[in-house]
This record gives C-alpha cells, structure tokens and sequence, in this order.
C-alpha cells in the first residue's frame, strides 16, 4: 500500500512536469472508484495547475480557479506521466492532458483510489482532511505532543503512531522500523514510556521517512517511462518482514507477532 514517503515520492517526481500547465482534456474511463469521481470534474478542463501538495497521504492538486484535486492512492494506485498516445491499460481510470504535450494518467488495479474535487476554499477543512493529526516531518509534531497523546493511553505503542489522529503516515512498515531504532518493543504500552523516549521515537520516525523518501528520489530516472511503476524507494529493513532473520545489529533471530491486525516484527535483544 503506498504510503507517505511513496505519495511524496510521487508528488516530487509529478511536480516539474504539471506546475503552470493548463488541462486541455479531462478524460475518465471509469467513475466507480471508493467514491465515484466528481461528477463536476469536467470544469478542470481549461484550468491551470498552480501547486502540487500533499496531506497525509493525500494529494491535492491546486487549480488556478481555487479548486483543488483531491487524489488518494489506495492500496494499489500509482500516477505516472506519459505520452497522450500511450495505450490504456485495463486499469487506467483517469487521466488529464496538459498543455506541455504530456498526460498524468492514474492506475488502480483495486479501485480503492479516490479522485475527488474540492470546492472549498481551504481544501484542509475538508471532511477527509480536517481530523487528520500532525505531519511527522513538519514542527507541529513533537515529543511533547506525541506524550500529551500517549498518556492516557494503555493501549500498544504501535498502533498509537499508526493512528492518523495522533500523526499521519506511519505507515505498518514505518512503525516496525522506528520503533526499532528507537529501541522501544512494539508492544510496550503508550503510557508508560517516558518522554525522553518518546523524543526518541520522533527522532527516529523523521529518520526513516526521511530516508525512505530519499531513497524514493533516486528512483525516478524513468518516471516517464509509459511502461513505468511509481518510483517508489527501495529499502534495507532491520525488523519488517524479516521473521526469524539476524538482527543486523545483534544477531538474535528476529521476532513476529500479530498486533491490533496488522504484522509487527522486533528485535528482542535491541528492543525493550
């Protein structure tokens, strides 16, 4: 499923080319994605693209009119830039035109993608967007927030840093990774971590997003490749889906659990 450094990914490597572009045609194959597409869709045709943005895992579209594109990857989504003339695969769903001779085109085999128009104008308030907690990578989300967040909770400290009301876009992947470089075992309960190591646990969810992103970068030589996947990053894990592995930093055999539904691997000789 992509996540916040994938949508970064893709909103960094879609930017240069539909910034300033004005949308020439407006084209949909299919409405019925986990909401249907705007029906008033069609009034982007003639606008031009002032911003590219992201919210959580969220990408909006900034029109010159004050519009803005909503656009939500899904599990399975990805946008690509390609050639107008390029066939349509069986999962290409929708697509805008630019005036540059280039087409951002959206592929979702599971259609739990969303491509909605948002009227208001400030997008944030919108009803998908306004309960959203903090961005991990911006200075609204500290240690002495994420405290504030786990003191009354008893629950497990990865499924708190999950949930996107208390910060978005730590992904299942992200938490099993931070959680270890911070040396907190998953299944520690919120409330009673200290927030010394909560300010290690920020520390090091900035530090795998940020390098994950990073990673992703490299990836987009061929972004426009019509053949193309998202340029998504390729990383070398320490815990996530490496059950019974050597931890690289101690050796002892990695461990796995089930926890609030989701897989979770740790380092039990690293992680306390």
């Amino acid at each position: 499923m992509p996540e916040l450094p994938e949508v970064e990914t893709t909103r960094r490597g879609i930017e240069p080319h539909v910034i300033g572009m004005k949308v020439v045609e407006l084209i949909i194959k299919r409405f019925d994605l986990r909401q249907p597409i705007s029906p008033n869709i069609s009034s982007l045709e003639g606008r031009r693209v002032l911003a590219v943005g992201r919210r959580s895992k969220y990408l909006l579209i900034n029109m010159d009119n004050g519009s803005n594109l909503l656009i939500h990857l899904g599990m399975s989504g990805s946008l690509r830039v390609i050639d107008p003339g390029a066939d349509w695969k069986k999962h290409d769903h929708f697509a805008l035109t630019l005036e540059n001779g280039k087409q951002l085109r959206f592929h979702d085999p599971r259609r739990f993608g969303l491509v909605l128009l948002l009227l208001e104008k400030n997008p944030l308030e919108h009803a998908l967007l306004r309960s959203l907690g903090p961005e991990p990578l911006e200075d609204g989300f500290t240690s002495k927030d994420l405290h504030a967040a786990c003191r009354k909770r008893s629950a497990a400290i990865k499924p708190v840093i999950m949930d996107a009301k208390v910060v978005v876009g730590v992904g299942n992947i992200y938490a099993s990774e931070a959680l270890f470089r911070a040396g907190i075992k998953p299944q520690v309960k919120s409330n009673k971590l200290s927030h010394a190591r909560l300010e290690k646990l920020v520390t090091a969810i900035r530090e795998v997003l940020h390098a994950s992103i990073n990673e992703g970068g490299t990836t987009l030589r061929d972004f426009l490749n019509s053949e193309g996947e998202p340029g998504y990053f390729k990383q070398r894990l320490f815990v996530y889906d490496r059950k019974g592995e050597p931890c690289r930093i101690c050796e002892t055999p990695i461990r796995h659990a089930v926890l609030g539904q989701r897989s979770t691997y740790w380092c039990p000789q690293c992680q306390k």
